[in-house]
């Protein structure tokens, strides 16, 4: 089916006879249209999460004018909106606390003005499930197009990952193995060219499933941000949201159960990031998809993890995941785990998608029988510490700490943490379990990304790399380390977490997907007994909406009011 002029959302604007309509068309005679520019052609928003204080998308301005190129020449009609830019590296306390705005904000502008379809340009680790979870609600046809990874990293000969050699070589720092003149060429070298992390972080863990999910045209995910790929890409992806509006092929149609199923799997054999699991779910219930922590559990233990990408794998960047196959290349090799007969925003089916999909390179994108890790990189941990889930990236850990029993440190609070982690009256080994309180949803506020906690500075200087450590925050994509997540419910609710004492017992068993609180249920009672809530974090505001109205890290940390059932009809134009 072709829709025709008169079928198009935006025809309530531009094609009626009333007042508003000869107002609309005046006003776009105002911003220099001509009518044969415009009426009757499909109105295309190009969401653009471009700004001077993103590096991850510096480049988006000239890629929205790739997009609009390719708009123009399929007989569209396109116009550029300016979105929130939630730049990872420089908003505070953190980019997920304005997840959800920016998800709103997506949908808002798509429902409130007459556009027929979206193109949404973001990447950079927010960006992307935002911009998903507010075009699923507004319910149109869109495309997603990746922002990109940024160009390799270069220090005296060695290749370097941005975030991940970040962490690495602070800590060697701390140690007193390189100094301020190291340091200095670091900053210079680490970071090269506008794009988003080039290891398997957030932002290539979520641009991949966003293309498993079949909303990006294929293989764009791991273009790197200044080839001239990614500017052809981006006027394929204008080009393409014409045809879906003309074939009125919209989200509802692509973000099936089928597609998250695949996402995640694509998520566990990447060894991706542990924020996808947060975003997929809350992007699943955007789409009236159930996700849960169970389904990334049962799917981990079905899917090897097969790219040999930092900071799981290793010694490999996206550059080289892009030039051996990208994402088709690597769905090729797990054809049999996804649902192939089901549609992408560029195929009838992602099976058609995947035809002639080819590795280059089997170190890059391993084969079935020589995987980086046999299991998933991602394992959900249960236990009487984390009732409601806790999740663990368990390729980026050290193997001989993943079942461990340790005695507990307890951090009440990041600052805190921050002030005393190398206090040596501690007496911290190598042997203790690091507990972070309070810096989960509400509590941090906004699950900011302190899960990877400082070692101390004398136990770096004995050669200590790796120790166990739990928080209900979050943690970058590009860390690594024996990193315990997302407990749920957090602490600042008076989850279990609330209740650890320094010197308690803590078991994990990540063989045995097991977190536990050596204490007693007895003991635990008379804790929760003396439990008070602490003070509200904010008094007004929108930091006050969103404590009023997040979810816990187990269901996605989306708005309640936001993540519910419920229609919202298109405004009355006319």
């Amino acid at each position: 089916m072709t829709l025709r002029p008169e079928q198009l959302r935006s025809h309530q604007w531009y094609g009626t006879d009333g007042l508003r309509s000869f107002s609309h068309r005046a006003r776009t005679r105002q911003l220099g249209y001509l009518p044969e520019e415009h009426l009757g052609k499909p109105v295309i928003a190009v969401l653009n999460t471009w700004s001077d204080i993103n590096p991850c998308h510096v480049h988006l301005r000239d890629r929205a004018q790739a997009v609009k190129r390719g708009v123009w020449q399929a007989g569209g009609f396109p116009l550029e909106f300016p979105v929130s830019t939630l730049s990872e590296t420089f908003q505070k306390p953190t980019p997920m606390l304005y997840r959800n705005m920016l998800a709103m904000e997506t949908e808002e502008l798509l429902r409130s003005y007459p556009v027929d379809g979206a193109v949404l340009l973001g990447g950079c680790d927010k960006t992307t499930p935002a911009l998903l979870m507010g075009a699923a609600s507004a319910g149109l046809p869109a495309v997603f197009v990746p922002a990109g990874p940024m160009l390799p990293g270069h220090w005296r000969g060695e290749v370097l990952g941005s975030g991940t050699d970040m962490w690495k070589y602070w800590d060697d720092k701390r140690a007193g193995l390189i100094g301020d003149c190291e340091m200095s060429e670091l900053e210079a070298g680490l970071a090269r060219s506008p794009g988003t992390c080039m290891t398997m972080g957030t932002a290539a863990t979520l641009t991949a499933a966003a293309e498993a999910l079949g909303v990006t045209v294929p293989g764009a995910s791991s273009i790197p941000a200044v080839d001239s790929g990614h500017d052809r890409m981006a006027a394929a992806s204008g080009m393409r949201i014409v045809e879906l509006v003309r074939r009125d092929l919209r989200l509802s149609h692509i973000l099936t159960r089928e597609a998250f199923e695949d996402a995640v799997t694509t998520v566990l054999g990447l060894g991706g990031s542990t924020n996808a699991v947060i975003h997929l779910i809350a992007m699943a219930g955007r789409a009236g998809v159930r996700l849960d922590l169970d389904d990334f559990d049962r799917i981990a233990r079905t899917v090897p993890v097969l790219a040999n990408v930092r900071p799981g794998g290793g010694p490999y960047l996206m550059e080289d995941f892009h030039f051996a196959g990208g994402l088709p290349g690597f769905l090729s090799r797990i054809r049999d785990l996804l649902h192939l007969d089901r549609p992408t925003v560029a195929h009838t089916t992602l099976r058609e998608q995947l035809e002639g999909a080819r590795v280059h390179n089997d170190d890059v994108i391993r084969t079935r029988d020589n995987p980086v890790a046999a299991e998933g990189g991602v394992a959900v941990l249960r236990g009487n510490l984390c009732p409601g889930g806790a999740v663990i990236k368990h390729i980026a850990a050290d193997p001989g700490l993943l079942k461990h029993t340790g005695p507990a440190v307890v951090f009440p609070d990041y600052r805190t943490m921050q002030r005393t982690i190398d206090d040596p009256s501690l007496g911290i080994t190598a042997n203790h379990v690091l507990v972070l309180q309070n810096a989960g949803p509400k509590g941090g506020p906004g699950m900011p990304e302190y899960g990877m906690l400082p070692l101390p500075d004398h136990l770096l200087k004995q050669g200590v790399r790796d120790m166990v450590r739990i928080s209900d925050a979050r943690m970058s994509g590009t860390s690594y380390g024996t990193c315990v997540l997302h407990v749920a419910p957090e602490s600042y609710v008076g989850g279990p977490l609330a209740l650890v004492r320094t010197g308690d017992l803590i078991t994990l068993d990540v063989g045995a997907r097991s977190l536990r609180l050596e204490v007693s249920d007895a003991e635990l009672e008379r804790r929760r007994s003396e439990w008070t809530p602490p003070p509200a974090r904010y008094e007004r505001g929108y930091g006050a909406l969103y404590s009023e109205q997040v979810t816990q890290a187990d269901t996605g940390c989306d708005f309640a009011f936001l993540a519910r059932p419920g229609d919202i009809p298109d405004p009355y134009a006319g």
